[in-house]
């Protein structure tokens, strides 16, 4: 593709935010920018109490327009939150210096299953193609988990994540098994589904504000978790793991993140007098390489009873960092067969923790095997999860 597009990127998500989501975009943004077109972030402002702000930021213009909190105390308030979302973002966008803007291109990124609305009235403005980034199959992860019952709320938002897929010309799901989600969706004519693997731009080692040699982990093999903590990652074992371990003074377990289990971790650290591990909180992005350059083994955790297919961004990190990975997945995924078929690490689907402990004891004491790991990582990392084979793909 030759000519220079006019590209909008919607999310809840953007720097300076530090989830995984507001990385993975930025990346994708700026791989735009380097591919010759014109990217725009179009994100919610949670603090302005102006109807827009435009600036630029690493390179991609922002514009940031004014929405209530998604990030609400309960479900109920977030899912009120949510739904209003799209409607407040037009109404922003409406009296912005971008009204009138022609997209070529309109990229969105799910979750929420909430941007319908919004995309639906930018195309009809625009005409634009539309292509939306599919990261979480919900509400049937939430039913799994015993989140949401099947019942009028579950069927509100499968109605509301059936107008967000109507309104995509492609949707890109993270993993081949989650294209079985969507059987009837192409039926109709012009639409696509693919796998989009998630992405990620590796950045040099600028150190980082977490010194493991001066804390109590100094000297271990340090498994360390990133990313969010909450109820769809069942981190629960992990604990159960680490209480396993806490003979050995060799190994060692970090935690860095947010998330609703945050709390409840730290405090279960305390009742048990578990002094093999810290809890820290998010750190920025840019220090993710220095971080984990001072650890040894990256940990995954996924809750047992989901039954949708996913690849954690954590999980990218990891690989594209060289580090080897201990999951414990649900069985039968994509992640569980991916991580068998390459080689970077091991994977458990079980709910034994003795069975856990002989996985991350092999990696701890074998370094040889964490060197090949390592090595398998990053190839697995450059070939399968960059941000230019994203933006590629996206525009094709």
């Amino acid at each position: 593709m030759n000519r220079s597009l006019q590209i909008a990127l919607i999310s809840t998500d953007y720097p300076p935010l530090r989830t995984s989501a507001a990385v993975q975009l930025r990346d994708l943004a700026q791989q735009f920018a380097a591919l010759g077109h014109r990217p725009v972030m179009i994100v919610p402002s949670l603090t302005s109490d102006q109807p827009w702000k435009v600036e630029r930021l690493d390179g991609v213009d922002v514009l940031r327009l004014a929405a209530p909190p998604t990030r609400a105390a309960t479900l109920f308030r977030r899912a009120l939150a949510e739904m209003w979302l799209p409607f407040a973002m037009l109404r922003g966008m409406r009296r912005s210096p971008l009204r009138s803007a022609k997209w070529d291109v309109l990229v969105w990124y799910s979750p929420p299953i909430f941007f319908g609305p919004l995309i639906w009235a930018l195309r009809r403005a625009s005409g634009a193609r539309t292509y939306l980034i599919l990261r979480d199959i919900f509400p049937e992860w939430a039913v799994d988990l015993g989140i949401i019952r099947k019942g009028p709320v579950y069927l509100l938002l499968k109605a509301v994540a059936a107008f967000q897929y109507a309104v995509a010309d492609t949707i890109g799901v993270q993993t081949e098994s989650n294209l079985d989600y969507l059987p009837n969706w192409t039926k109709s004519k012009g639409r696509r589904i693919e796998v989009l693997h998630n992405w990620l731009a590796t950045t040099p080692d600028i150190g980082c504000s977490i010194q493991v040699a001066r804390t109590s982990l100094a000297g271990r093999k340090v498994f360390v978790y990133i990313g969010n903590m909450g109820v769809a990652q069942g981190i629960e074992i992990l604990m159960d793991l680490i209480q396993s371990l806490r003979h050995r003074d060799d190994i060692g377990f970090l935690f860095v993140g947010r998330g609703s289990e945050f709390s409840k971790l730290e405090a279960e650290r305390a009742s048990r007098d578990l002094t093999n591990v810290l809890f820290f909180d998010e750190i920025d992005p840019s220090e993710i390489p220095g971080l984990l350059a001072q650890c040894h083994v990256g940990l995954v955790a996924l809750h047992p009873n989901h039954k949708t297919h996913n690849i954690p961004g954590k999980f990218v990190s990891y690989v594209q960092y060289g580090l080897p990975v201990l999951a414990r997945v649900n069985r039968g995924t994509d992640l569980e067969r991916l991580i068998e078929a390459s080689g970077v690490g091991r994977v458990y689907a079980g709910s034994s923790v003795n069975e856990l402990k002989g996985l991350a004891e092999e990696l701890a004491d074998d370094e040889a095997l964490r060197r090949t790991m390592s090595d398998r990582g990053k190839r697995l990392g450059g070939s399968m999860f960059s941000p230019e084979a994203a933006a590629k793909q996206i525009l094709v």
